[in-house]
């Protein structure tokens, strides 16, 4: 126990509690300014985001009802939508039961915290130039404000020039290979866009460009990978069961969403969520994405405290 004494009590962790503390404050000023409503995150429910790669199941049992701890929020934002708020936004904790071979990469925790928001009738364009914004407010802020933290750790932290590069999906493999966004995140030195992943059922797809999704990722430069994702969401029934029935999805999982596609009561939303710890990592140049949490939980190894 003694390695966690040196680290709570050190110097550096010190500065990088600081320089989170600065962030997390420009992160909801930022959410405020732009007039989004606060929600409360949702931490057991009856569905969660399915993922588009596999983890173990975290689920519990309670009186004859099966609740799964949060991967995402990503469907209850949407639903949070039909009400008379035009955008939500909320710092959720998620649970993500990594396989082991994930605690390798040093981007990875099983458990963190996600700011998830959503926009009632935006497009993809829109929620790439405010999340643009909010990185250059905050990397403006944490420059201010901790300037000491930033030199103990000998991070230089330069803000962006907007708008950010932005490459698609499928050109960027056919160049790079299947590694291509960890390639592209080594060769970059500015935060950039891939854009058009074939991944979830709420992804919306281009009816008119079938194969082209109007979905998003950030990526932070210099290695450091993947820092949001997010798209544009289908709405309509019959375009979300299509693409259920495309990934082998289990209808009879997701019946309340699909009895409110069903009335036609989701709105038109486009939104995104985006690791605290990784924005934190990337801010203060650490390897490891333990390295900025006090209490890491990282896939596959042994859990303390």
């Amino acid at each position: 126990m003694k390695h966690i004494v040196r680290k709570l009590q050190s110097r550096e962790m010190d500065a990088i509690m600081a320089i989170q503390h600065s962030m997390l404050r420009a992160i909801h000023e930022c959410f405020h300014k732009k007039g989004f409503t606060q929600i409360m995150p949702v931490i057991l429910s009856p569905l969660t985001d399915p993922l588009c790669h596999s983890v173990h199941d975290a689920e519990i049992g309670y009186y004859g009802q099966k609740l799964k701890l949060t991967k995402s929020m990503i469907l209850h934002k949407q639903i949070s939508l039909m009400g008379r708020h035009s955008a939500i936004y909320t710092v959720s904790p998620n649970i993500r039961l990594e396989m082991d071979d994930k605690g390798k990469t040093g981007r990875h925790l099983i458990e963190f915290s996600q700011v998830d928001f959503e926009i009632k009738g935006a497009k993809r364009e829109d929620v790439m130039q405010f999340m643009e914004g909010l990185v250059k407010s905050v990397f403006r802020k944490v420059r201010k404000e901790c300037g000491k933290e930033l030199k103990l750790l000998k991070r230089e932290l330069s803000v962006p020039k907007a708008p950010f590069k932005a490459y698609h999906t499928k050109e960027a493999e056919a160049k790079y290979g299947r590694e291509f966004e960890a390639e592209l995140s080594k060769q970059e030195k500015e935060p950039f866009w891939l854009l058009s992943h074939d991944r979830e059922f709420y992804d919306r797809e281009d009816v008119s460009k079938p194969g082209y999704y109007l979905n998003y990722d950030l990526v932070w430069p210099e290695g450091y990978g993947e820092a949001l994702s997010g798209g544009e969401r289908e709405f309509e029934h019959k375009r979300i069961v299509l693409r259920m029935k495309r990934r082998k999805m289990k209808l009879k999982a997701y019946r309340d969403y699909l009895k409110l596609a069903k009335m036609k009561a989701l709105p038109q939303t486009a939104g995104a969520g985006f690791g605290v710890e990784r924005m934190l990592r990337y801010i203060c140049g650490k390897k490891h994405i333990e390295e900025v949490c006090l209490f890491p939980k990282v896939p596959g190894a042994r859990i303390r405290l």
